[in-house]
């Protein structure tokens, strides 16, 4: 159901999958959004195992031209913000209007 005010869910203690892949069901739904506290976010598993992880893969760049992208975010907010989006098909026009009402 679509409400008119926007849902503000606060992050802390959440699973980043799970709370992810609830707000691409609402934001495709054509709910509004407003994550905080992203930072708080619990990821699962060893954090050394996490740590190593999302160090080798922001390491990733172009070969001759790095500037090029992929572009890979430090920011916990940008963290979950990529990983909505890789659950909502940002190709398609309903798509990127669901990214849209994320904040």
């Amino acid at each position: 159901m679509v409400l008119e005010k926007p849902i503000v869910i606060d992050c802390r203690d959440h699973l980043h999958g799970r709370l992810a892949s609830i707000v691409a069901k609402e934001l495709l739904a054509g709910q509004k959004v407003v994550l905080v506290r992203c930072e708080e976010m619990v990821i699962s598993g060893s954090l050394v195992r996490n740590q190593t992880k999302y160090a080798q893969f922001r390491a990733k760049h172009m070969n001759t031209n790095p500037e090029r992208g992929p572009f890979h975010f430090r920011s916990p907010a940008r963290i979950v913000w990529r990983t909505i989006r890789g659950m909502v098909h940002q190709k398609t026009a309903r798509g990127q209007a669901a990214i849209g009402r994320l904040s």
